[in-house]
């Protein structure tokens, strides 16, 4: 399907009067959604889409998912906010699942309203029962676009400002194709990147608060180190008394297909002291959360409360949300949706020379490229074509891909088709322009 009678120029030029100048757009004319249902969204012309991005990962089970809309219906029509100055049987409910599925033994959860918030939460717990501003976090990361979820993130294309209320170690792990290390096995890898961390921490002065890192970095291209790493230094780090801070906000809920968590690919250590959600949970209502450790969740000595997070009407879109995936087994959807569009994928790659690796694992997808500008082309051509995909990347070069969890194989086949259509033209015009 092509794609026609885009939206006009006047909404365009009223969001770039009203609205910040580095409030990023996807495509050369960028689109408005205006509806959707299942894994396909509309455009304000009446374009249909198939999503594979799902509004950067949230919509994790369907649009207009109607369990989702059912519960958010009713429970708008009892009572919308409260704040948490008072009880809430959907906050406690929902707090009570997480906790278990967290994990994290003797867990307590706080509720948010985004992930960089959740990162910023679990920043605060980990410096104040540390007692220490200073941070590892991994080269690539992405944490948020707070003050302190900027100052871990170690993508510079994220970080506008280098001002920082903690110090921050950046240490290597994150990306496995890159780098001093991209010759060495699994394990050599793994070996090599311990003994950075040994280095870094040699070098830090007095105590280090936490590890702050993604299983799978989400904005930095779902780029990954091998299975088991991040085990390796939770080793190091529980011999020095570091918290390790699983930063779930992309990787939880199934998305990976093998695990329900990112960290499980990593479970030899057990859990994470601390972990971080958001995106998918509520299906696109705003929420996020932390689970930690009670004696760390407990640490802080001053009064605190939340407004909006865990506000009825989001735990009770979330209720129903993680109801239907766990009643509908999505986490086995999405390792065998994924593994057959992965396969399509890796098939592209051997006949188009764009594509460099194809990486990730369930419905968290990356397709690295030469460089951003194909990345771009890509999108603009999967757009035409009728499908809407990410981009991430150091330098913007690779492509995401992260349908609904309840994508069929038909619509994997169908999006897998379109994506390498998309490919195949950019492919060709990067090598005309050659």
């Amino acid at each position: 399907m092509t794609t026609t009678d885009l939206p006009s120029e006047t909404l365009r030029a009223r969001h770039r009067a009203v609205l910040p100048a580095w409030l990023a757009t996807y495509y050369r004319e960028p689109i408005e959604l205006t509806h959707g249902e299942g894994r396909y969204v509309w455009d304000s012309a009446g374009n249909r889409y198939l999503d594979f991005f799902g509004g950067i990962l949230t919509t994790m089970t369907a649009h207009a998912l109607p369990e989702v809309t059912r519960a958010v219906a009713e429970q708008a029509g009892r009572i919308l906010h409260t704040s948490t100055l008072y009880l809430s049987t959907p906050m406690v409910e929902l707090a009570e699942q997480i906790a278990e599925l967290s994990g994290i033994p003797d867990a307590k959860v706080f509720f948010t309203t985004s992930g960089t918030e959740a990162n910023d939460t679990a920043l605060l717990l980990a410096t104040t029962y540390r007692r220490s501003n200073q941070i590892l976090a991994l080269r690539n990361s992405y944490h948020g676009r707070s003050f302190s979820t900027v100052g871990v993130t170690g993508n510079t294309s994220w970080s506008p400002t280098s001002l920082s209320p903690l110090q921050t170690l950046y240490v290597h792990g994150g990306v496995r194709a890159a780098g001093p290390y991209t010759q060495l096995s699994d394990a050599e890898f793994t070996a090599a990147c311990v003994a950075d961390l040994e280095d870094m921490l040699g070098q830090a002065e007095g105590t280090v608060a936490a590890l702050i890192a993604e299983p799978i970095q989400g904005v930095g291209g779902f780029t990954r180190g091998p299975d088991g790493l991040l085990a390796a230094f939770r080793r190091v780090l529980d011999r020095h008394g570091i918290l390790w801070i699983s930063d779930e906000v992309q990787t939880g809920w199934g998305r990976t297909g093998d695990h329900f968590w990112g960290w499980q690919a990593h479970g030899q250590a057990g859990p994470p002291d601390v972990l971080t959600f958001a995106k998918g949970i509520a299906n696109g209502m705003s929420m996020g959360g932390v689970v930690a450790r009670a004696e760390v969740m407990d640490c802080l000595g001053a009064n605190s409360i939340s407004t909006f997070g865990g506000s009825p009407i989001t735990c009770a879109a979330a209720l129903a949300n993680l109801r239907y995936l766990l009643e509908h087994d999505l986490q086995a959807n999405a390792r065998r949706t994924g593994t057959l569009l992965r396969a399509q994928l890796e098939a592209a790659r051997l006949e188009l020379p764009i594509v460099r690796e194809v990486r990730g694992r369930g419905l968290m997808l990356g397709v690295a490229l030469p460089d951003a500008a194909t990345a771009t082309a890509t999108l603009e051509h999967a757009r035409e074509l009728g499908l809407l995909i990410g981009k991430g990347g150091r330098g913007g070069e690779a492509l995401r891909i992260a349908p609904p969890l309840s994508l069929t194989e038909a619509e994997a086949l169908e999006g897998a088709k379109l994506l390498v259509e998309a490919l195949r033209r950019a492919d060709a015009e990067r090598g005309a322009e050659a």
